[in-house]
């Protein structure tokens, strides 16, 4: 009996995860390759190998062969032939375990840095963490322990490519699973997730069971779970905030630690215009925009934060210019408000159809007022610039120009566009309110005034299915870290 050669084929296969049976079979097939290298192609040869006892049996064209009379150079094609099967078998199961451990997170070891990017040792291969997939800041040693998330696995001629991260949204929502049970367990989910690794992130979550705070469970006693968290991220802040199928009550909360005073809804543009007191805007806006373009990722709306006095000046010129049409009357006005119209620039994006449609007027009217309105911004829009060179050649600026002085889309009221994706955002969001304010618990975790510590909206009704007014259309998040 041969059994230290089934010792060394167990510990093969259990080394690189390949069948037992599937590597016998290579086995024979690479000792067939060696005896016809001593003897002709067309022989027909046999090889059987026994599971068991680990004997050899060889036969050509029926009679019996002694493996040890191949020779030096049969054993080496048999070695090269085994070799490359393995690798092969290898590389198959490597890709099947990683691919079904895709985004999921491990615990893996830097074993080398190159010009910024990282190769991680995650227990039978190296996967690549690019710059890019890192935290802004970070700085990791060879040797240091770091958990990753497999963001994606790429089957290559030679090797299999895993490519890890620690920036992507699904990490931070991979973490939630592993330190709070019930997001674990599913009574708690991850409705929704929006990130900007290195400073902050928000996450909304909703709860199955009435009896579960799915705020409160996230944060922990004393903050401790949300801490752990936090520690991992290195100095990223979390939001916590309570997840609501009513869009208006979601911004609400997305928004926090802002108060809120009013929102419209337009859903033809997308766009939520929201009004905060003048002492919050730059509470709401957050340091360089970073709390509404979070707040805009998070709900799948665009945000615009406006002043009461932006917001009321919006709304005056959108009724000299709209009631100088004929035909157009208050409560003509009232139903363009109720619809988001709360300027000119959103009339003039909407155009004609929808108005037809939902204030229930003629083609003709609304094409009027579509007009009417598009000529007020190409006028306001030309007023700005026109100041713009007064100010660039040092004179006076007017009142008119002024922050918050009715402009038609927000740009001038108080907000920079700050990315596709996040809606209009505030030129004052250089403030760094609203970028550091947490709640302190007995010297616990710092955990966003959003989270479980600040007291909801009296508008807010949890995870119960929100206000009529849009119900049937929930805001979608982007990138949610549901399960």
């Amino acid at each position: 009996m041969n059994q230290d050669l089934i010792r060394s084929i167990d510990g093969i296969c259990r080394e690189k995860n390949i069948d037992r049976d599937t590597f016998i079979a290579d086995l024979e097939n690479a000792i067939v390759s060696a005896v016809r290298k001593s003897y002709s192609e067309t022989d027909e040869v046999v090889v059987k190998l026994d599971p068991l006892s680990g004997e050899i049996s060889a036969t050509v064209n029926g009679t019996p062969l002694g493996i040890q009379a191949l020779g030096r150079i049969a054993a080496q094609t048999a070695k090269q032939v085994i070799m490359q099967k393995t690798r092969e078998r290898e590389r198959t199961s490597i890709f099947e375990d990683f691919t079904e451990r895709q985004g999921t997170i491990v615990t893996g070891t830097v074993v080398r840095a190159e010009g910024g990017n990282l190769l991680v040792n995650v227990g039978r291969t190296e996967g690549f963490l690019p710059r890019s997939e890192q935290i802004p800041g970070e700085m990791h040693q060879v040797g240091e322990r770091i958990r990753v998330l497999i963001l994606d696995v790429r089957e290559q001629p030679n090797q299999i490519k895993i490519i890890l991260s620690r920036s992507h949204p699904n990490f931070v929502a991979r973490l939630f699973e592993l330190e709070v049970p019930e997001v674990a367990e599913r009574v708690i989910e991850i409705r929704a997730l929006a990130r900007e690794a290195g400073y902050r992130t928000k996450v909304a979550v909703s709860s199955i069971d009435t009896k579960v705070d799915a705020v409160g469970a996230c944060v922990g006693v004393r903050g401790s779970r949300v801490k752990n968290i936090m520690e991992e991220l290195g100095t990223e802040k979390i939001d916590i905030v309570r997840w609501n199928e009513s869009s208006q009550i979601l911004i609400q909360n997305a928004l926090k630690p802002a108060e809120v005073q009013e929102i419209a809804l337009c859903f033809e543009l997308n766009k939520a215009t929201v009004v905060v007191p003048d002492d919050k805007l730059s509470l709401a806006i957050g340091k360089r925009g970073q709390n509404v373009r979070l707040a805009a990722r998070l709900t799948g709306w665009n945000i615009d934060i406006l002043t009461p006095d932006e917001y009321n000046k919006n709304l005056e010129l959108l009724e000299r210019t709209v009631k100088s049409i004929e035909g157009v009357d208050d409560l003509l006005l009232d139903k363009l408000v109720a619809i988001g119209c709360v300027s000119v620039a959103d009339v003039d994006a909407v155009e004609s159809e929808p108005l037809v449609r939902d204030l229930e007027i003629t083609q003709e009217i609304a094409e009027k007022i579509v007009e009417a309105c598009g000529e007020e911004v190409i006028r306001l829009e030309e007023e700005r610039e026109a100041n713009a060179k007064l100010r660039a050649s040092g004179q006076f600026q007017p009142e008119s120009e002024a922050r918050g002085s009715g402009s038609a889309d927000g740009s001038e009221s108080g907000e920079a566009t700050e990315g596709a994706e996040a809606g209009t955002t505030g030129e004052q969001g250089d403030s760094a309110a609203g970028d550091d304010v947490v709640a302190q618990d007995s010297g616990a975790a710092e955990v966003s005034a959003s989270s479980a510590f600040v007291a909801e909206l009296p508008q807010s009704t949890g995870d119960e299915p929100g206000a009529a007014d849009d119900a049937s259309r929930p805001a979608q998040g982007v990138g949610g870290g549901s399960a």
